[in-house]
C-alpha cells in the first residue's frame, strides 16, 4: 500500500470492473458533480438527505433498496408515518425523513442560501438525524468537496501516517482528522482529484476489501 498514483486509480479501475463505481449516484456522476456543482430542486434535496439517513448502519445494497421503497412511496401519497414504518421499522429515522420531507422546499432554499462550506456543514448537521459524519457524507453527495471521515478512512488515515491511533467511530479526533487531511492532500496532488472523489474510491475499496488493513493496524477501532 504505497498511496500512489497507479495505487489509486488501480482501485478505481478494478472497482469499475466489478461494478461497484457507486454511492447514491455513480462514481462518474459523483465526481461530475464535485467538478462542476449542480443545484438540486427539493425533491432531489430530500432525496439526498433521505438515502444518507438510511445508510447509516446498513450495507449500501440494502440502504438502496429501502431508499428507493420510501422515496416512491412518499411521492405517491406523501410523507404517511404508518405506511413508511411498515418499509423501514425505525421510528427515529421515519420521522426525520417525514419532516425533511414535509420542510424540504424550506431546508434546501436555508442551504442554498449560504457560501461558507463551514456554514453548510453546520447546517446539514441540524437537520433531523443528520449528524457531523452524516453531514460530510450529505455535503458530498450534494456536491461540496468534503471528506466523509468514516471508521474505514480514519483507519487508512493512520495507516498512511504510519500510527497507530485509538479510532473512535462516535468522535473523530483532532490527531486523526489531521492524519486524513493529510492523506486527502497527498491523493489529490497525486492523482488531481477532488478530496469527495478520492474519499468515495477508498470507502468503497476498504469495504470491499481491496484494502485490508490488518497487517498494518493491531488496535481494534472503539465502536
Amino acid at each position: 500500500m504505497d498511496f500512489t498514483r497507479d495505487w489509486f486509480f488501480a482501485l478505481d479501475k478494478e472497482l469499475r470492473a466489478r461494478g461497484l463505481d457507486s454511492d447514491a449516484q455513480s462514481f462518474d456522476e459523483i465526481l461530475e458533480n464535485l467538478r462542476a456543482r449542480k443545484m438540486y430542486s427539493a425533491d432531489e434535496f430530500f432525496s439526498h438527505c433521505a438515502y444518507v439517513i438510511l445508510a447509516g448502519g446498513f450495507s449500501q445494497k440494502t440502504a438502496k433498496k429501502i431508499h428507493e421503497k420510501i422515496v416512491s412511496l412518499i411521492k405517491k401519497n406523501g410523507a404517511n408515518f404508518d405506511a413508511l414504518i411498515e418499509i423501514f421499522n425505525n421510528k427515529n429515522k421515519i420521522n426525520a425523513i417525514c419532516k425533511i420531507w414535509k420542510n424540504r422546499q424550506t431546508f434546501r432554499d436555508g442551504y442554498y442560501v449560504l457560501e461558507s462550506l463551514d456554514d453548510k456543514l453546520k447546517y446539514l448537521q441540524k437537520l433531523p438525524h443528520i449528524g457531523k459524519i452524516t453531514a460530510n457524507h450529505l455535503a458530498r453527495n450534494l456536491g461540496e468537496d468534503v471528506v466523509k471521515y468514516d471508521i474505514w478512512i480514519q483507519r487508512l488515515g493512520c495507516v498512511f501516517a504510519n500510527k497507530n491511533l485509538p479510532v473512535d467511530n462516535g468522535k473523530l479526533s483532532s490527531e486523526i482528522k489531521d492524519v486524513c487531511d493529510a492523506m486527502f492532500a497527498h491523493l489529490k496532488r497525486e492523482t488531481g482529484l477532488p478530496r469527495g472523489y478520492i474519499d468515495v474510491v477508498l470507502w468503497k475499496s476498504c469495504q470491499q476489501k481491496l484494502i485490508s488493513m490488518d497487517d498494518y493496524l493491531h488496535k481494534p477501532p472503539v465502536m
